[in-house]
């Protein structure tokens, strides 16, 4: 289940917006569980009490939500988190905004198995949730599933309409193997390496070493799985500890609320003053779609719209900066991007942030 491979289905972008409609159509979708980019919502279960077995994350082998979480990460994590996060951390941070739609869609098929929501980050590290990423080695999909596993859950294989590349149907699968995976090894980080390496390699490194703690066996794994294993966590840490409510002490929280609900002053550049402009907007826009709809910047606009989406859950006026460029666009499809913006909110897939 490894990937280095090339696209052969639509492009990403595409893949973005369609997905869109996978979500409308399982209904009952839940909240992403990572809390950076919703500090409202609290962490799944499995990252707070450490019962689904995330144990080895952590210093003494324990999460305490109570405290930060980067001052509880396990030391042997450290030095390849920070180097992925100099790699990669720009990228995953703008995943946050455009893949929301695939992450609320895993949240819930991860729900129905009664397995952790961090799992869906396994997809992240597999194919940067890349729906026609086909590896050197055969595996396909956004999970990278090759064909003799997909072909034993039931999924068509090969051509154009091979199921794999089917956001929904492939979750399911993923899920059902990843369940198979932790009933027999306990541990999620040993669940990550035999889904990349295969589980006889884990069960031969657990021999070996004569534990079934991943930082005990992971030099009898390959090279390439336990580097999985790594970016796995990297994500993890990117998408779950930078900065949520529940990784805070009480004392940090209140700060950080009283941050939240003062307004926060734009600094702009003579650049983006001049390549920007203002319009008033009243309405339940949301900024996922309007960042979808126009193609923007998402780091951008979240810099220049700050408490966007909370104002106008509030029912407030709100003065939207844009790229000129984009003011076109915007008025010709404001209505389209406000019925997209309501029906979300009614389905309960976006929320105010």
């Amino acid at each position: 289940m490894r990937w280095s491979g090339i696209n052969l289905h639509s492009p990403i972008a595409v893949s973005r917006l369609t997905l869109v409609g996978f979500a409308f159509m399982t209904g009952g979708m839940t909240t992403l569980s990572f809390t950076h980019a919703y500090a409202d919502k609290p962490l799944s279960d499995s990252t707070i009490d450490g019962k689904y077995g995330f144990k080895s994350l952590f210093k003494n082998d324990h999460f305490d939500a109570t405290k930060p979480y980067a001052a509880q990460l396990n030391p042997r994590a450290v030095s390849f988190v920070e180097e992925y996060i100099r790699k990669q951390g720009k990228e995953l941070e703008r995943m946050k905004s455009w893949g929301r739609p695939y992450f609320d869609l895993y949240d819930n098929i991860l729900d129905q198995y009664g397995l952790p929501r961090e799992m869906k980050y396994l997809s992240v590290i597999e194919s940067h949730l890349n729906s026609g990423l086909v590896s050197w080695a055969g595996a396909v999909g956004p999970w990278q599933l090759m064909d003799y596993e997909a072909r034993r859950f039931g999924l068509r294989v090969g051509g154009r309409g091979d199921e794999r590349m089917d956001y929904y149907k492939s979750t399911h699968v993923a899920a059902k193997l990843m369940k198979e995976l932790y009933d027999e090894f306990g541990d999620w980080l040993l669940v990550v390496a035999a889904y990349n390496g295969g589980s006889g390699r884990v069960r031969q490194a657990i021999r070996k070493a004569g534990s079934r703690d991943f930082w005990n066996l992971q030099y009898y794994l390959p090279e390439e799985t336990r580097n999985h294993v790594k970016k796995f966590i990297g994500t993890h840490y990117i998408f779950e500890g930078s900065g949520g409510l529940t990784t805070m002490t009480a004392s940090e929280t209140e700060v950080q609320k009283a941050v939240m609900l003062r307004p926060q002053e734009v600094v702009l550049s003579a650049d983006e003053l001049a390549g920007s402009t203002v319009v008033e907007v009243s309405g339940r826009y949301h900024s996922t779609v309007l960042i979808q709809q126009l193609s923007l910047d998402p780091i951008q606009f979240q810099k220049w719209n700050p408490g966007f989406d909370k104002a106008l859950s509030a029912g407030k006026k709100y003065s939207l900066r844009l790229p000129k460029d984009k003011l076109p666009a915007f008025e010709a499809a404001k209505s389209q991007i406000l019925m997209e913006s309501l029906r979300l909110l009614l389905q309960g897939n976006l929320g105010a942030k």
